[in-house]
């Protein structure tokens, strides 16, 4: 029998009961509605016929024509509504007498005889039916208990029933429930052999079935699955132990699962001493596992030496999540673990070294032609060599512009050079500021007069001096102002300053107040080859200038830095550590 069909019979038995036990009740209320009616119908009526009569009689004189009727009347009543045995009698004598009496005119004897014989007949009336109530008081009384002791029987039998019911009913569909809950949390941990069997061929019993096929299914995918995985496994470990990069795995609670070959020799340790081991231990003795998983620590590029050679890295970190199994929510991941990639960069350290090497190279071997193409120049524009026309003129002034513009590109590239190879020697000495801005602005000035820029100095004699190499120190500054005029508009003015910062150092800074830096290119102005775009179309420059006075400024100790907004200029400055000499 089916769960549906169990649960019908179960709750009509219920209704059964209950009809029965409603039927019970209302057939006992009835006959006792009955009896009741009965009672008052004829007994109650024979004693109000007698009581009438009685109180006829009672009266002190002889009773009236009316009394008499009024006798009459409910004598016939009572003849009507003769119900009990022995009743008639008296109802015969009381009419016998009444009679005799109405008819003993003028005999006073005969009439008080017939007087008390009609209250003895009333009186036995009104004793017969005065037993009759009593009688019958006694009937409903046993009939009313009779009917509580069935219906509390029926009752009491429902009442057990139900709590059977009740009792036993949760049982029969939380049992088969838990069983599925806990066939399911065995799935749950992979135990596909798990099986369900029911004798009842009810729902619980076909569902069992499915949830059986169900685990099959499950074994037999999870047996693939895992076959799978272990072959993807083992390619992605035969990977990643052949390698040059460094990899260092973590779980979701950073303890170490996983580190190739070569980031155990660049930690110098085994593996059994690290792997399982949570990185909190292993950072406390190892210094650079620690400053890899610091978050203070900039991304940056790490030189380490691997097998007794030196190398460089760069350091990333990937996070290893999984889609949330929320219904709603499919975008949010859960964190799984995370891994440190260590990428062996050495290669391109080596050609970029090949690169600044040969860049120095070809610059400082440019420098030698185009010292005798400016003096071949300076020859031409000589009259004692010969006399040139205005077209010849024209010609050598181009050829000397260019010849400038390609010494001071081979002389940038050749300090960018120096920088990048370590060869950049600084001589450093105590200066004063003005010393500095004086060189500087006797340097710059033809350049600005030609725009007819004006360059405003502030500089006070009171500054302390600075330790610097003045030769690198007045590039920069040089570098700052040629800048500025270039970006500046005809006719307009220039501030050269020199102050105290309030980090104890000498500041330099040159404002112009030309178009102004977008702050998105802000970040970028000091790197190399970086021009800021639409800043000038017609302006020419390789972008390197500001990268080189960076490394200059940054070498001697200093600091650099730029501010600017659109329409209303930039200011560059650099600060500069005071001498103590």
């Amino acid at each position: 029998m089916t769960i549906k069909n169990k649960l019908r019979a179960g709750i009509g038995f219920l209704f059964l009961l209950a009809l029965i036990s409603s039927g019970v009740g209302a057939f006992y209320i009835k006959r006792l509605s009955v009896d009741a009616k009965a009672t008052l119908k004829d007994n109650y009526e024979s004693l109000v016929f007698s009581k009438n009569i009685d109180e006829a009689l009672d009266l002190p004189s002889i009773p009236t024509a009316f009394q008499e009727k009024i006798i009459e009347k409910n004598i016939k009543e009572e003849e009507g509504n003769i119900t009990e045995p022995g009743e008639k009698k008296f109802a015969d004598s009381l009419f016998a007498n009444f009679i005799a009496f109405r008819n003993a005119v003028n005999d006073p004897m005969k009439r008080a005889v017939c007087r008390a014989n009609m209250k003895i007949a009333v009186y036995g009336i009104m004793a017969v039916n005065m037993s009759a109530i009593k009688q019958r008081n006694k009937i409903s009384t046993d009939d009313a208990q009779t009917a509580i002791l069935v219906v509390i029987a029926i009752d009491t039998c429902c009442i057990v029933i139900v709590l059977t019911f009740l009792l036993r009913f949760p049982f029969f569909i939380i049992g088969p429930i838990e069983r599925f809950a806990a066939a399911i949390g065995e799935i749950a941990n992979k135990n596909y052999q798990q099986k369900l069997q029911f004798r009842a061929k009810d729902e619980f019993w076909k569902l069992a079935q499915s949830f059986n096929q169900m685990a099959s299914r499950l074994h037999e995918y999870e047996s693939a699955s895992q076959a799978r995985i272990r072959f993807e496994q083992l390619r992605v470990e035969a990977i990643v132990q052949n390698v040059t990069d460094a990899f260092i795995g973590f779980d979701e609670e950073s303890t170490i699962v996983f580190a190739n070959p070569v980031a155990l020799k660049l930690l110098g340790t085994d593996e059994n001493e690290i792997i399982g081991r949570p990185a909190s231990e292993v950072t406390a003795e190892n210094d650079l596992l620690a400053s890899l998983l610091s978050e203070d620590e900039p991304f940056n590029d790490i030189r380490l030496y691997l097998d007794g050679t030196e190398c460089y890295f760069s350091r990333e970190l990937f996070e290893i999540s999984t889609p949330d199994d929320g219904l709603f929510n499919r975008t949010r991941r859960n964190r799984i673990g995370f891994f440190i990639l260590l990428k062996n960069i050495t290669r391109f350290y080596q050609l970029d070294e090949a690169k600044t090497s040969f860049i120095a190279t070809i610059s400082h071997e440019l420098k030698t032609p185009i010292g005798s193409l400016k003096m071949s120049l300076k020859m031409l524009e000589d009259e004692r060599f010969g006399t040139t026309n205005s077209f010849q003129k024209e010609l050598i002034k181009n050829i000397d512009d260019d010849s400038d513009r390609l010494l001071k590109i081979t002389s940038e590239l050749l300090d960018m050079g120096q920088v990048q190879t370590g060869k950049l020697l600084l001589n450093f000495s105590s200066a004063h500021p003005q010393n500095i801005i004086k060189y500087t602005y006797e340097t710059i000035k033809i350049l600005a007069r030609q725009k007819e820029i004006n360059i405003k100095i502030s500089c006070s004699k009171r500054l302390p001096e600075v330790w610097a190499d003045l030769d690198k120190t007045t590039w920069v500054l040089i570098n700052f102002l040629s800048n500025a005029i270039k970006y500046s508009s005809h006719g307009g003015e220039i501030e050269l300053a020199v102050k105290k910062h309030p980090s104890k150092m000498i500041e330099f800074s040159v404002r112009d107040f030309g178009r102004g830096i977008e702050e998105r290119y802000l970040p970028r102005v000091f790197e190399r080859y970086f021009k800021v775009p639409d800043a000038g179309r017609n302006i020419s420059g390789t972008g390197l200038g500001l990268a080189i006075a960076k490394d200059f400024i940054e070498a001697q100790g200093g600091k650099i830095g730029v501010e600017s907004r659109i329409n209303e200029g930039s200011r560059f400055y650099f600060l500069l550590p005071v001498s103590l000499i």
